[in-house]
């Protein structure tokens, strides 16, 4: 047995061993001295996020990928929760087509850089079929094309001290992925769905795609990301605009 999963199993042995015996409180402790800690960790159901996410990662391996289906699978009917931006200057590259739109990445990268739709078109794609379970109940399967994000980022040279990838929409609500998300192989800067651009209510001109979590990680309407070590200075310090609302920021399936 690897060094890797030798150390991966005496965690996982050990928070379950805490939460069985001693209570959440020490599985809480043993997550924190390992960095398994999700931003959304304090208030009265913090100790159980943190054993959630640090369960979820223990028992995950980077390269565990979600189910894809064929063509015949997809949905018929794509169900979508949430109008569209009316935000001004999202109505306006609506209006031209997104010409003019461009996603900012900065941060802590060496190169930061802006993409238009076209440039992140020419860039190598990936396509999936993949099922997208919405936290409301409801659910659907449909074809995603885009760019790797894993791609984009080595593009851009993400640092060695970078934690968390941030992403800010035209609706004026962000999120964000920690780097193991970030870097997975079905992880997308999706701008086609089942063919076509991405449609104005699923998120166009970009929207991340997320398989490997519930669909309010997968954030529509992206403007900018930024590459950071903390996401404390953010919103409310909970990595997401979800928490406020009552959701969790990991949301893994």
């Amino acid at each position: 047995m690897s060094d890797t999963l030798s150390r991966r199993k005496l965690i996982k042995t050990g928070l379950v061993a805490a939460a069985g015996a001693s209570g959440l409180a020490v599985a809480a402790r043993i997550a924190s001295r390992y960095g398994l800690i999700p931003p959304d960790h304090r208030g009265i159901y913090g100790i159980g996020e943190t054993l959630t996410y640090a369960t979820q990662r223990l028992l995950t391996s980077h390269d565990s990928l979600a189910r894809e289906f064929s063509r015949s699978d997809i949905s018929s009917i794509a169900p979508v929760n949430g109008e569209p931006p009316e935000y001004e200057p999202y109505l306006r590259h609506f209006a031209e087509g997104f010409a003019s739109w461009q996603l900012t990445i900065d941060g802590l990268v060496a190169h930061p850089a802006s993409f238009s739709l076209e440039d992140l078109k020419r860039l190598p794609s990936r396509t999936q079929i993949t099922h997208l379970a919405c936290e409301e109940g409801w659910s659907y399967i449909a074809q995603w094309t885009g760019v790797p994000l894993s791609y984009v980022l080595n593009l851009v040279g993400v640092l060695p001290q970078a934690k968390y990838v941030v992403f800010f929409a035209f609706d004026k609500k962000f999120d964000s992925l920690d780097m193991f998300d970030a870097w997975h192989p079905q992880t997308l800067l999706a701008y086609s769905m089942n063919g076509q651009d991405l449609p104005k209510r699923h998120g166009a001109p970009l929207r991340v795609r997320v398989p490997r979590q519930l669909g309010f990680k997968s954030k529509k309407y992206l403007t900018h990301i930024e590459v950071t070590d903390k996401v404390t200075n953010i919103g409310s310090g909970q990595g997401s605009s979800s928490p406020d609302k009552g959701y969790s920021w990991y949301g893994g399936i």
